[in-house]
């Protein structure tokens, strides 16, 4: 009984508090892409986002976690950063696919499903301690989503809707 409790819990490399707050970065990152989405009304809004986003961190976290672990010592890990991107990447690619639709002629979702990239990305940078990265992707976002906005209004491209017309 006291194998199974010993290991149930492992103890991590990063302080636990630096765990948290780096999952909360992510978390609210993404929400400010999701917040822009939902005030849209697009399908994938606030939810999605910071879900993705903290998705894409708990993967980053849990990579660097595993190569510290001493269940994987020796030659049973090896540290390949570009594989836990390539698969939060790909994981993030179906959801986005998902959010994009071809009707009548038109695209809808395109928009959005970068903004679920985006929020991998963002998700990624936040587990990893790249913060300022993830925070100023995120300002980025937020500011080309609204300027565009604004832009697209401008020139015509918004008859009156919530969004762009291939959104």
């Amino acid at each position: 009984m006291e194998d199974i409790l010993l290991d149930f819990g492992h103890p991590t490399h990063l302080p636990f508090g630096v765990i948290v707050s780096r999952l909360l970065a992510a978390a609210l990152f993404g929400a400010a892409i999701g917040f822009e989405r939902e005030w849209r009304s697009h399908p994938a809004g606030l939810r999605t986002h910071m879900l993705v986003s903290l998705a894409a961190a708990a993967f980053a976290i849990l990579g660097i976690e595993i190569v510290h672990s001493s269940q994987f010592d020796g030659d049973a890990s090896r540290l390949d950063p570009l594989r836990l991107i390539e698969a939060v990447t790909a994981g993030v690619a179906f959801l986005a696919a998902g959010s994009i639709i071809f009707a009548q002629g038109t695209v809808k979702g395109l928009t959005t499903g970068a903004g679920l990239w985006l929020a991998g990305a963002i998700g990624l940078a936040s587990g990893l301690g790249f913060w300022q990265v993830g925070a100023f992707a995120t300002l980025l976002a937020i500011v080309i989503l609204g300027l565009m906005h604004v832009l697209e209004k401008k020139l015509g491209r918004i008859d009156g809707q919530d969004g762009p017309p291939d959104d």
